[in-house]
C-alpha cells in the first residue's frame, strides 16, 4: 500500500529540503572563502626536502628546536628509529603521488600511507582512512633515524580528491530539484480548481473536476467538495427558477383578475390607484423574473438595433404627454447590440422612468464610443450625492429625501438595470448632469459581425 503523505507533512518536506540545501550553499561558499588560508594534507616536496636537509646537517640539540619551528595543525613531524612505530595495514599512496617526493629525497627510504584521525580509535581507523584527509610521510634519514610526518587538511575528501561536502551538495541539489518537482504536482491541482471556480456556469450542467490519483488527501477533499458544491448551486438553480416561474404564472392570473375586477370600480380616482397598484405588482414580477433569468444566464440572444429600442420607449412615454426628448447617436454604422430584446427594453424602460419619476424630466441620448454603444439619460432632479451613488444600483436601495417609499419604487429600477446591463457585458455609471439632476450612463458592447 502507497505511503500517502497529507499536504502539510509534503510542505514541511520540501521546506526542510530547502533549509539543507541553503546550509550546503553556505558551507562551500565559507570552506571556499577559506580555501587559501588552509594548509593542504600534500605540503609541497621542497618543504620536506629542506626539512630533511635541516635535521640531517643540524646539530642534535637543535633537532628539537628545528621539529618545533616546522610544526603546524597541518604538519607534525617527529623523529622515530628506524623500523619502530610502522604502520602496515593503512592504505599506501599511489606511487604517481609519491613520484614528486622521492625525486627531491635522492633516493633516501619513502613511505606514503594514508593516515586517519587517531581519535577514532583503533577499531574505526579503517572506516576513518576512507576520509583521505590526512597523510604520514616516513623518510629514512642518513643519521639512521626516521623522520615521521603526519599531514591533516582541514577539509575531509574522498578516495578521488574531492570534498566529501561536494557529494552533500550534489545529492541535495538532486533532492530539491525533486522536491521541486513534486511542489509542482502538487500546486496543479489547485490551479485547474481555480481556473474551474471562474468558469462555473450555473446556466449549465455542472463539469465535474477530474480527481487526481496521487495527490494528498485534503486536495482530493477539496475538490470532492467542489464537484458537490457544483451540484448543489445547480440544483439550486433550476429550484429557484421553477418556482420564480410558478409563482409569476399564478400571480399574473391573479392579476389579471383583480385588472379586471378593478375596472368595476365607481370611483374615478379609486379606480386608477387600484390599476396603477396592480400594474405596479406585475411590473416588479417581471423585474424579478428578469433578474433571475439574467443572472442565471437564461436570456435569449438576437441581433438588436439598440436606437430602435430606445426610440420606441421614448415614444410611448412621449404619448403620455411625458417631459422627454430623443438625441440619436449621428453617424455611419448601426447600433446592433447582442442581447435579449426584452432585457434591453427593460434597461431603457427603468432608467427613463426613474429620470421622470424623480427628475421630472428625461434628455435621453445614444452615443458612439468604439465599440460601444451607450445610453445616456439626464434628469432635472436634485442629483444623487457621490456617496449614495454606488447604493443606489443594489438591490431595494432608495434616498430618503425625494426617492422614499412615499414617491412610489420598491429602489429595484436601478438593480435591475446593473444586473441586466452586466448580463450583456456592460455597465452601468451614475454622475451629475451637466446642468443640473443626475445622469445614468449604461454602456453596451455593440455587435461585431466579424467576432461572431
Amino acid at each position: 500500500m502507497m505511503l500517502r503523505l497529507t499536504l502539510a507533512t509534503r510542505m514541511a518536506l520540501i521546506i526542510l529540503v530547502g533549509l539543507i540545501a541553503v546550509w550546503i550553499v553556505l558551507l562551500a561558499s565559507h570552506y571556499w572563502a577559506r580555501g587559501g588560508d588552509m594548509e593542504s594534507a600534500r605540503p609541497p616536496p621542497a618543504r620536506i626536502a629542506a626539512l630533511v636537509e635541516l635535521l640531517e646537517g643540524a646539530d642534535s640539540r637543535l633537532t628539537p628546536l628545528i621539529l618545533t619551528a616546522a610544526t603546524t595543525a597541518a604538519f607534525e613531524p617527529r623523529l622515530v628509529s628506524a623500523g619502530s612505530d610502522a604502520e602496515t595495514i593503512l592504505p599506501l599512496v599511489d606511487i604517481s603521488e609519491r613520484r614528486p617526493y622521492e625525486q627531491v629525497l635522492g633516493g633516501r627510504p619513502l613511505t606514503m600511507t594514508i593516515s586517519p584521525d587517531l581519535s577514532f580509535g583503533h577499531r574505526l581507523r579503517r572506516l576513518a582512512a576512507l576520509a583521505n584527509n590526512g597523510l604520514e610521510f616516513r623518510i629514512g634519514l642518513r643519521t639512521g633515524q626516521s623522520l615521521v610526518i603526519d599531514t591533516r587538511s582541514p577539509v575531509a575528501v574522498n578516495r578521488f580528491g574531492l570534498p566529501v561536502g561536494f557529494f552533500a551538495g550534489l545529492v541535495g541539489t538532486v533532492i530539491a530539484l525533486l522536491a521541486l518537482l513534486v511542489m509542482q504536482r502538487e500546486t496543479k491541482p489547485l490551479v485547474r480548481l481555480a481556473a474551474a471556480v471562474d468558469r462555473v456556469d450555473l446556466s449549465n450542467a455542472p463539469v465535474p473536476l477530474p480527481q487526481p490519483r496521487r495527490s494528498a488527501p485534503e486536495i482530493r477533499a477539496v475538490i470532492n467538495a467542489f464537484n458537490r458544491l457544483q451540484g448543489r448551486l445547480s440544483g439550486m438553480m433550476r429550484a429557484r427558477m421553477a418556482l420564480i416561474g410558478g409563482i409569476s404564472h399564478d400571480v399574473r392570473t391573479f392579476a389579471t383578475r383583480l385588472r379586471l375586477r378593478a375596472d368595476f370600480i365607481p370611483e374615478e380616482m379609486e379606480r386608477q390607484r387600484a390599476i396603477a397598484d396592480i400594474d405596479d405588482m406585475v411590473r416588479l414580477l417581471d423585474d424579478a423574473l428578469l433578474s433571475s433569468r439574467a443572472g442565471a444566464g437564461e436570456l435569449s440572444q438576437e441581433i438588436v438595433d439598440f436606437q430602435e429600442i430606445v426610440r420606441a420607449e421614448v415614444a410611448d412615454r412621449q404619448a403620455s404627454d411625458a417631459r422627454i426628448v430623443f438625441t440619436p447617436a449621428t453617424g455611419a454604422g448601426g447600433a446592433n447590440v447582442l442581447g435579449d430584446r426584452l432585457a434591453l427594453r427593460r434597461i431603457v424602460a427603468n432608467v427613463t422612468d426613474n429620470a421622470l419619476k424623480y427628475g421630472q424630466a428625461a434628455q435621453v441620448q445614444t452615443l458612439r464610443d468604439g465599440e460601444a454603444i451607450v445610453l445616456v439619460v439626464d434628469d432635472e432632479g436634485p442629483g444623487i450625492p457621490p456617496d449614495q451613488r454606488e447604493i443606489l444600483l443594489e438591490p431595494f436601495s432608495r434616498l430618503e429625501s425625494s426617492r422614499s417609499r412615499g414617491t412610489g419604487g420598491a429602489g429595484l429600477g436601478l438593480s435591475i438595470v446593473r444586473t441586466l446591463a452586466e448580463a450583456h457585458d456592460g455597465t452601468v455609471e451614475i454622475s451629475d448632469a451637466p446642468g443640473r439632476g443626475a445622469r445614468v450612463s449604461v454602456r453596451l458592447p455593440l455587435f461585431d459581425k466579424g467576432r461572431s
